[in-house]
């Protein structure tokens, strides 16, 4: 008898394990590739006609593109802490550039793996959520972060590699692969230096002619704004290299049989009205995403995305339920073709940059305090330092920027861009109507005839903040 049960035991054990690895095989790979610094316009497959980025644009074709996928901030760290806990960078604490994440929150690849039976890694440029790194600490930074033991992500990846330079993308993806346990889904997040500043004007040969570019409205028509753009397509051509060598690398492993793979940028470019600003070229980035089997081909959709919707995007892919306290809203439904009802806006925070300290002479570029929300149509932003006088991020030393300061002092710059970028102080509110003025040059805020746009997008982040426990003061109601 009792051997009997024993036999029906183990066959019963055998069966269930049967049904888990059935269960785990229906889960797809996740291939999490990111850029640093990249604008959503410049790629061919989003109407960029003059950088060539074949591989992503083929990639495009054999999936879905957003159009309107925004970070949840203009810069690395905040914007990469709300892709891997789908939450806001308020929310997680993590407004100021160089803070660790708490090891309270929980990320992605830690839900995956404990819930799912995923192994996880991360490769490549630093992921920044780390903190700054040990050699970019201060001593007594240094002693804050080892007595707390505040750098936390060897507990949370299996595999970890935490800087390699871009020589190293092939072996570093295939040496994670061979690591992954045979039967065992994986998700991989790799990190690109590429197109972040500074620019390597030698990034590919030849380089980009810089008469050959379409300025966009934001930008002055100026013989360094040309020249920095050539150095910055180059830099996304590089990209573009890259991208095909990481899809190479696993294909070369065991190929791409149910994995979901994700392009995105961690935020815009560093020219004037992106990177570190709430406008549209510091947060619109691109968003590729292809899984053969199960999203068509060759989808382009309209709707709104936010940073905090890749996380239980990829949770639900894998079968796990997003934990409560994640804010993003899956875009599974969507990618199946199932009925899928978008979000009405998104949001973004802007914070400490890098490791700025104030002084009287700080400006917007190192220290600025603003908040947005954005809808189909319209842009709402909160401004809380707006004495603080414009600088763009990274790049205030380059001939670009020179070039347009110098142009304001001698009187020539156009009306519109000398009033965005020199005006001081700034304004509190801002409203855009991205339909009518997609360079975001015009001011909408306290006009009568855009009341009504402007208390909704108000009131809706004034919702976001208090559900965010931000620390701002909430704009006026």
């Amino acid at each position: 008898m009792r051997r009997a049960l024993l036999v029906l035991f183990l066959i019963l054990a055998s069966n269930a394990a049967g049904l888990v690895s059935a269960a785990e095989g229906k889960r797809p790979n996740i291939l999490f590739i990111l850029s640093d610094d990249h604008t959503a316009a410049h790629l061919g497959c989003y109407g960029d006609a003059t950088v060539k980025t074949p591989n992503l644009d083929r990639f495009a074709g054999e999936g879905i593109r957003f159009t309107k996928m925004f970070t949840v901030a203009p810069q690395c760290v905040p914007s990469r802490a709300g892709y891997m806990t789908g939450r806001s960078a308020v929310s997680v604490r993590m407004t100021r550039f160089n803070s660790p994440l708490p090891r309270e929150i929980v990320t992605l690849p830690e839900v995956l793996r404990k819930e799912a039976g995923y192994f996880t890694g991360i490769c490549r440029r630093s992921f920044h959520l780390d903190g700054p790194g040990p050699n970019r600490m201060g001593a007594v930074t240094k002693g804050v972060y080892q007595d707390n033991h505040l750098m936390t992500f060897d507990d949370r990846v299996d595999f970890l590699d935490r800087n390699s330079p871009r020589a190293q993308t092939k072996a570093k993806v295939t040496e994670f692969l061979e690591k992954v346990p045979g039967g065992k889904p994986w998700f991989f997040w790799v990190n690109f230096n590429d197109p972040h500043h500074p620019w390597d004007k030698d990034a590919i040969n030849p380089p980009y002619d810089p008469a050959s570019i379409k300025l966009p409205p934001h930008l002055p028509d100026l013989p360094g704004v040309r020249s920095d753009l050539a150095a910055y397509y180059a830099e996304i051509a590089r990209a573009d290299e890259e991208f095909q060598i990481v899809l190479d690398a696993v294909k070369a492993k065991g190929g791409f049989a149910n994995t979901l793979v994700i392009f995105a940028g961690d935020n815009g470019h560093a020219f004037p009205h992106g990177k570190g600003s709430l406008y549209d070229p510091g947060l619109n980035v691109p968003l590729l995403m292809r899984w053969a089997g199960t999203i068509k081909p060759g989808q382009v959709s309209d709707v709104l995305v936010s940073g905090e919707d890749i996380a239980p995007t990829c949770l639900e892919a894998a079968g796990v339920t997003p934990p409560a306290t994640m804010t993003g809203k899956s875009l599974l439904p969507l990618l199946k073709g199932e009925k899928f009802t978008p979000r009405e806006f998104v949001f973004a925070e802007r914070g400490v940059h890098g490791s700025s300290n104030f002084t009287e002479k700080t400006r917007s570029s190192g220290y600025d305090l603003s908040r947005c929300a954005r809808d189909g149509r319209y842009k709402y932003i909160y401004n809380c330092t707006p004495w603080m006088p414009y600088s763009p991020v990274d790049s205030a030393g380059d001939p670009g920027w020179k070039q347009m300061a110098a142009a304001h002092d001698a009187g020539t710059l156009a009306a519109a861009l000398d009033k965005t970028y020199f005006t001081s102080p700034r304004p509190i509110f801002e409203l855009y109507d991205l339909e009518t003025d997609p360079g975001e040059l015009t001011n909408l805020a306290g006009k009568p005839e855009f009341k009504q746009a402007e208390a909704r997008l108000r009131h809706a982040l004034i919702e976001k903040m208090i559900l965010d426990w931000d620390y701002l003061p909430l704009p006026s109601e």
